[in-house]
C-alpha cells in the first residue's frame, strides 16, 4: 500500500481519523483475582491483558540481584489475534524482543531498590493485534503495575507516531504499521518530568523529520497519562465503595 493510498486528500487516514487522532481507549485495573496487580487495556482494536505477581521471591535462574528487583516480563500472542491463525513459541524472536522492550521502559521507572532480592513478573498477553502492540503493552503493564502497588517514580506511557506523505501521524495502526514507506517510532515518557524511558524505531526516519515525530508521540502519551490516571482513580473508588459495604 503506498503513501497516498494512506492518507486521502482531506487529510483522512485509513480509519478515519485525522493525523493527530489518537485511537479510542478503554482500560481497566483490577480484572483477575488471581494476580497482585492486572489490567485490560484497549487502544483501537489491539486489545491486551496483563498480569503482575510480586514482589516475591526469585525464581529465576541465575545470580540474584540483592540490592534490588529483578523485572522477567513475558510477552505471549493469542493464536486468535490476527486473521492469520498461528501459534508462537515462547523462543519466538519477535516476542523476546517485545519483552525485551517492556522491561527497558520500567527499570527506570519502577523503584527496584524498594524490593532488594525479590523478583516482578509482568505477563503480557495479546489477545488481538491492530497495531500498536509495545505502545499498548506498556500502557497496559503501568496499570497493572500501579494495581499491585509496586512502587514507582511515575507513570510509563506510550505511543506512536510515524510520517505519511510529509505529514507526521499519530498512534498508527496496523495497515499503517504495515507499509514499508511509513516509518514508525515508539516514544514512552514519564509525565510529571517528561524524561524518555523507551525510544524505539521500526524503520528509517530522516533527522529532520524526528523531532516533529516525536513532538507529536509526546502529546499522545500526555494524552494517554490522562486516560491511565482516569482508570487508576475508578479502581480507588470501586475499591472504597467494596470496603464500605
Amino acid at each position: 500500500m503506498s503513501r497516498q493510498e494512506l492518507l486521502s486528500p482531506e487529510g483522512l487516514r485509513v480509519d478515519g481519523r485525522r493525523a493527530n487522532e489518537l485511537r479510542r481507549i478503554l482500560c481497566r485495573a483490577s480484572v483477575l483475582n488471581t494476580a497482585d496487580g492486572s489490567a485490560y487495556y484497549e487502544q483501537g482494536n489491539t486489545k491486551v491483558l496483563v498480569a503482575v505477581y510480586g514482589p516475591r521471591e526469585p525464581r529465576l535462574r541465575g545470580p540474584v540481584q540483592h540490592e534490588q528487583a529483578t523485572i522477567n516480563v513475558e510477552f505471549n500472542v493469542a493464536p486468535f489475534s490476527t486473521s492469520e491463525r498461528r501459534k508462537r513459541s515462547k523462543g519466538d524472536k519477535r516476542l523476546l524482543e517485545v519483552a525485551s522492550f517492556v522491561r527497558q521502559a520500567f527499570e527506570g521507572a519502577i523503584q527496584r531498590s524498594v524490593y532488594p532480592r525479590s523478583q516482578i513478573d509482568i505477563y503480557l498477553n495479546l489477545l488481538q493485534h491492530d497495531g500498536g502492540t509495545l505502545e499498548t503493552c506498556i500502557n497496559a503493564a503501568t496499570l497493572a503495575l500501579i494495581d499491585a502497588g509496586i512502587s514507582m517514580d511515575d507513570y510509563v506511557c506510550a505511543c506512536t507516531a510515524g510520517f505519511i506523505d510529509e505529514v507526521p501521524v499519530l498512534d498508527l495502526n496496523a495497515v499503517e504499521e504495515s507499509s514499508i514507506e511509513t516509518p514508525d517510532l515508539t516514544v514512552a515518557i514519564l509525565p510529571r518530568n517528561g524524561n524518555i524511558a523507551l525510544l524505539q524505531m521500526e524503520s528509517r526516519l530522516h533527522s529532520d523529520k524526528l523531532e516533529d515525530v516525536m513532538d507529536l508521540a509526546v502529546e499522545g502519551c500526555k494524552h494517554i497519562h490522562r486516560k491511565l490516571d482516569e482508570a487508576v482513580l475508578a479502581a480507588a473508588s470501586d475499591l472504597a465503595q467494596k470496603l464500605n459495604r
